[in-house]
């Protein structure tokens, strides 16, 4: 163990870190949004999107208005204090308590009447998932187990609220799933409806990426940017590609670059590396290597 001498040295030199980057400042009455608490409303607004399944009262097998009702209100004092410390911290001189509270419940009432909506997308991703495995027993199984499911669902509530500029919760949201999926899903993205994701496991999809409807893919795939090489010079230009309708994507491919236009019913198989568009209707394949048996 340091001696009082060492440790005492250690706190100045830390403070003095403190006291010289700004980044450690936080105003007095600001906190920090709370990731936990995010968690907790992530996992509440999916018991909404799929009651039975994930609550272990089974108040909505009884009396669903009830439970429907009283979760919605619990989340909403919970997801509105979030905001509030979200937009606080952000803009940390700019906006008053009363500003980012006022802005918090407006945000937070226009997110929980988008719910119904987001919901029926929702369905439209199980049955897309239910259509294109012929390994899935059920729609219940998908829902229950699938961990593209769990991605896309997570993606799709964060995507809502990074639309309405909320910051840091939406990017909290998505690493969440992306930490028990493998599954990296920017919440900036913009995804169609029926979106498959089959496996899973290390798919990325990156924030300016554009996916229309009834779109497959499958694990390994990147949908990401050229280079990163300029930072935030970059920031708000389209730098991932736009994959249109009815494309399936196989494992291990990389498309990447904000001009890179994947056509309508284009067919990518695994492993391909693809940094120009691909005109719709095409089949791209990697060329398979001769195999030498001693």
């Amino acid at each position: 163990m340091f001696s009082d001498k060492e440790l005492h040295r250690i706190v100045e030199q830390i403070n003095d870190n403190y006291k010289n980057e700004e980044l450690f400042y936080i105003p007095e009455g600001h906190t920090m949004p709370n990731r936990n608490t995010i968690i907790h409303i992530t996992l509440g607004l999916r018991q909404i999107m799929f009651p039975g399944y994930f609550d272990e009262e089974h108040l909505c097998c009884s009396l669903p208005s009830y439970f429907i009702g009283h979760t919605i209100s619990k989340l909403y004092n919970s997801l509105s204090g979030q905001i509030q410390a979200a937009l606080m911290q952000n803009c940390k001189k700019c906006v008053s308590d009363e500003e980012a509270s006022k802005k918090a419940n407006e945000i937070c009432s226009a997110f929980f009447r988008s719910l119904p909506d987001l919901q029926k997308m929702l369905m439209k991703d199980v049955q897309a998932a239910f259509d294109g495995d012929p390994a899935a027993h059920s729609k219940e199984e998908i829902i229950f187990c699938y961990p593209g499911l769990f991605a896309i669902f997570v993606y799709r509530m964060a995507h809502e609220l990074y639309r309405m500029k909320v910051p840091f919760i939406p990017r909290i949201m998505t690493e969440y799933a992306h930490s028990h999926s493998g599954i990296d899903i920017n919440p900036g993205a913009t995804i169609g409806e029926y979106f498959f994701i089959d496996h899973g496991t290390g798919v990325v999809i990156g924030e300016t990426t554009i996916i229309g409807n009834n779109v497959n893919i499958y694990q390994g795939v990147t949908l990401g940017a050229l280079s990163t090489r300029s930072g935030q010079l970059l920031r708000d230009v389209k730098r991932h590609p736009t994959i249109e309708d009815d494309v399936t994507i196989y494992s291990s491919a990389s498309i990447l670059g904000g001009e890179t236009v994947i056509g309508k019913g284009v067919v990518i198989g695994g492993n391909a590396f693809i940094t120009s568009s691909v005109p719709a209707g095409s089949r791209v394949s990697v060329r398979n290597p001769e195999l030498t048996i001693t």
